[in-house]
């Protein structure tokens, strides 16, 4: 009778050791559930803020390039040159901050024949003159 008491009494050692482990266990996947939260709000929140500037640096290339009369190329120039934007990251912003029926398809990084002309005429770095072209998004210089 003494032997069946210890083994019940270790049984349910045991047993409230297990209950203890698996509660910890589910505040531990409460915790991360909740933090796993944070992270994804926080992305998107992000996503949103850049999705506005980029609407905003879009609208003003396309302001420069269409009420201005700058050619991408000229308008990325003005913007501090290839170092700061490249005319293929410039051609993304404008292309996206344009309405969803206004969008036309673009070729490579040019979006018309004024820019690639225009970046020969302008370009300070002559490579995209010489045939260079803007592999990368960058002229070489």
């Amino acid at each position: 009778m003494a032997d069946q008491t210890a083994r019940q009494r270790a049984r349910r050692v045991a047993l409230d050791a297990q209950a203890r482990m698996r509660a910890r266990r589910v505040e531990r996947e409460r915790r991360r559930d909740a933090l796993g939260v944070v992270v994804v709000s926080a992305l998107a929140e992000r996503d949103e803020v850049v999705s506005a500037c980029e609407a905003r640096a879009g609208a003003a290339l396309a302001r420069m390039t269409e009420q201005e009369g700058l050619s991408l190329a000229e308008a990325v120039e003005w913007c501090g040159g290839a170092d700061l934007l490249t005319v293929r990251e410039a051609a993304r912003l404008r292309k996206a901050a344009q309405p969803a029926d206004a969008a036309r398809p673009v070729r490579g990084t040019w979006t018309t024949s004024a820019d690639v002309g225009a970046a020969g005429a302008s370009s300070s770095r002559g490579a995209i003159a010489a045939g260079g072209g803007s592999r990368g998004g960058r002229a070489a210089g």
